[in-house]
């Protein structure tokens, strides 16, 4: 199947579902991604069914339950380019969730994986618990907000967002995850769900490697990009802000890759991807 998924124009009781990804579908193991769309007073609820799972509140803000316990209100933001993060709620294997939307529109993204069987406890993540970075310097330069990353613990899930500014390049420099070589690398699949603002925009995704695989996209609002493997690098173009809600997973939760050589150069002493974060939005 093709990289590049575009939404659909399917229910699941009255409720917009453009994107479903599962990974028999998606040709892969672990990661499993879904969006819904819900309008005032439409209420969402599910369970983990054996998987790990994440829900996360993109827009709006309404009421939730775990396990049958109100939580209050989640959801802060009425856009994913607000200088804010967003709300989630974590999932152990045989958790379940509800969510009834309370303002008028509301975007959930809901992402699974194989369970390691540790059954940490549920919990909400909150705005403060996310820890935000400013990535790159000039046209490379982006913000990224740890949902959970390897500082939140969890069993397999890695999430996070991107923010792009107009015109920057981001998850750059290419970079791949798709070999387990410890400590060098570790095999991640990958999911990209993409928002430009303005809506009409749109950004190029490519995914390749040296093997014969190579697909460049152009991705526009609400689609979802695969990474199943190969370097991968972002761009927006100018006059459109680019989001990316990034899922990653696989046999191991560890968040090690590889640069393309041919952009070694661009990397610091250390050999990684570097930022600073912003120490007001540390838990």
């Amino acid at each position: 199947m093709s990289i590049l998924i575009k939404p659909q124009k399917q229910q699941i009781e009255g409720i917009q579902h453009p994107i479903a990804i599962e990974p028999k579908t998606a040709g892969w193991q672990y990661v499993a991604f879904s969006v819904y769309h819900l309008r005032q007073g439409q209420t969402l609820r599910g369970a983990a069914e054996g998987r790990e799972s994440i829900l996360i509140v993109l827009t709006g803000t309404g009421q939730a339950e775990l396990n049958g316990r109100s939580v209050g209100q989640i959801g802060e933001r009425m856009s994913v380019f607000e200088q804010k993060a967003p709300y989630a709620l974590y999932l152990s294997e045989d958790a379940s969730y509800q969510v009834e939307c309370s303002t008028e529109t509301m975007e959930i993204a809901l992402a699974s994986t194989p369970t390691t069987h540790r059954h940490l406890p549920v919990r909400l993540i909150r705005p403060e618990d996310v820890s935000v970075e400013i990535r790159g310097t000039g046209n490379t330069q982006r913000r990224v907000q740890h949902i959970m990353d390897m500082d939140q613990e969890a069993e397999g899930l890695i999430v996070v967002e991107v923010i792009t500014p107009a015109g920057n390049w981001s998850s750059f420099p290419p970079h791949k995850h798709d070999t387990d070589n410890p400590p060098y690398e570790a095999y991640l699949e990958e999911t990209y769900y993409h928002h430009v603002e303005p809506a009409d925009g749109f950004a190029f995704q490519r995914v390749y490697n040296y093997e014969g695989f190579d697909e460049s996209v152009a991705v526009t609002d609400g689609d979802l990009v695969l990474v199943p493997k190969g370097y991968h690098v972002v761009s927006a173009m100018p006059g459109t802000d680019l989001y990316y809600l990034n899922i990653m997973a696989g046999p191991q939760r560890v968040w090690n890759y590889q640069v393309d050589p041919a952009f070694q150069r661009l990397l610091p002493p250390s050999g990684k991807i570097t930022g600073s974060f912003l120490p007001a939005q540390h838990s």
